[in-house]
């Protein structure tokens, strides 16, 4: 048996090329199906997961698909926004706890997302390292994030304008990290967190600049006209936020008013989650409520559905591929006629040549199984990020 062995792989190390793309053709038969059944079906599990663990979203009126999307995966645009008055109103129904989101900034790659302290507890994110936000300008990393910004305690990123010539007069601002949380396998990982006051700064809602009634900044005084001093070009604005001048940012205008992208809301049990979702359907207040599983579950419905498309048209495809393989080996028996008539007249019985061309084909198919599985690892490891990635940047 070793010589019939030997002689089949001599022959597919001789014709290397054609043994390759037989060893390629065939892998992508097995791995394609295979592979898209993984993919999906442990993908999908994360997304169910993380949308069923969060009972009600509230959002201004719009798509609840891209609602769910940018809250719970901070993908895509930042959704239509609320005022901040509506964190107050679902508190005070005494309902549910409400959680707020302010999205839209990004520091490098990794989303910024402006949130209470309630939400490290909500999403069961406990700290790797350091402590959670206490002041503003103070920012907690995902796992994931620091690793990407190379950042952690004591350090300190900077966000990112909107885009490359900003008009709107909002300044980077320099954030200092007093925190990592542990890796937990979710969007949080890719986040940097700070509370909203920090978001509604970052923003340019807020800012920081020195005391014009201080007699050292008389240079950036443009008038005084009694208790309002008017500054200049040359007024200072902060663009980090420190313990000393803490003091000096503010903002201009009733808080209750200002934006947020949406409210996570945690009812206190299912009968007080169904008031709530009483309360905002059917009314002219502007918001819309949402359970986020059942649009998730909405939304890979349709994608199963397309998966039965894209199988039926890879069984073709394998069975088209299957047929011309089949065509390619009878064709080499054909065009080896004065090898296997050599091999028959130097004593190689009818079943030994046989034995050689079925080791060749057995050859192959050992290493296309090889190649699949390996394939079909990687996937297994790395397909979630893979599949919530091409899933997501759809609503960038």
């Amino acid at each position: 048996m070793r010589d019939v062995l030997y002689l089949a792989w001599r022959y597919l190390a001789f014709n290397r090329w054609k043994t390759a793309i037989l060893v390629a053709a065939i892998t992508v038969i097995m791995f394609l199906p295979l592979a898209l059944e993984l993919v999906l079906e442990r993908s999908s599990e994360r997304l169910r997961a993380r949308a069923a663990a969060t009972p009600l979203l509230i959002g201004a009126p719009g798509s609840p698909l891209e609602l769910a999307l940018s809250s719970l995966y901070f993908s895509g645009e930042a959704p239509a926004g609320l005022v901040y008055s509506s964190v107050g109103e679902i508190h005070d129904t005494g309902l549910a706890l409400a959680i707020p989101l302010q999205l839209g900034h990004r520091i490098g790659a990794q989303p910024v997302v402006g949130t209470a302290p309630d939400y490290f507890g909500f999403r069961g994110l406990p700290l790797a390292d350091g402590r959670s936000l206490a002041i503003t300008g103070e920012a907690v990393l995902g796992a994931a994030a620091a690793t990407s910004l190379q950042a952690g305690p004591g350090d300190a990123v900077v966000t990112s304008p909107e885009t490359v010539f900003d008009v709107t007069g909002t300044y980077p601002i320099k954030l200092r990290v007093v925190g990592v949380l542990a890796p937990s396998g979710s969007p949080d990982d890719e986040a940097v967190f700070v509370d909203v006051r920090t978001a509604w700064i970052i923003s340019g809602i807020g800012h920081g600049h020195e005391d014009l009634a201080d007699p050292g900044a008389s240079g950036s005084v443009l008038k005084r006209d009694g208790q309002n001093v008017v500054g200049n070009a040359a007024l200072v604005q902060y663009r980090e936020i420190t313990p000393d001048n803490l003091a000096d940012f503010h903002f201009h205008g009733d808080t209750a008013g200002f934006p947020i992208s949406a409210v996570i809301a945690v009812p206190v049990d299912e009968k007080s989650g169904v008031l709530l979702e009483g309360r905002y359907q059917g009314t002219d207040s502007g918001v819309r409520i949402v359970r986020p599983a059942g649009i998730m579950d909405e939304l890979l419905a349709t994608i199963f559905t397309v998966r039965q498309y894209v199988l039926a048209a890879v069984a073709l495809v394998a069975a088209a591929t299957i047929a011309t393989i089949a065509l390619v080996f009878l064709l080499s028996i054909r065009l080896r006629r004065a090898e296997i008539l050599t091999m028959t007249r130097i004593g190689a019985a009818p079943g030994r040549v046989a034995a050689i061309l079925g080791a060749e084909i057995m050859l192959v198919l050992l290493a296309s199984s090889v190649l699949a599985a390996l394939l079909t690892w990687l996937v297994t490891t790395w397909g979630d990020e893979l599949f919530r990635w091409v899933l997501l940047s759809g609503y960038q």
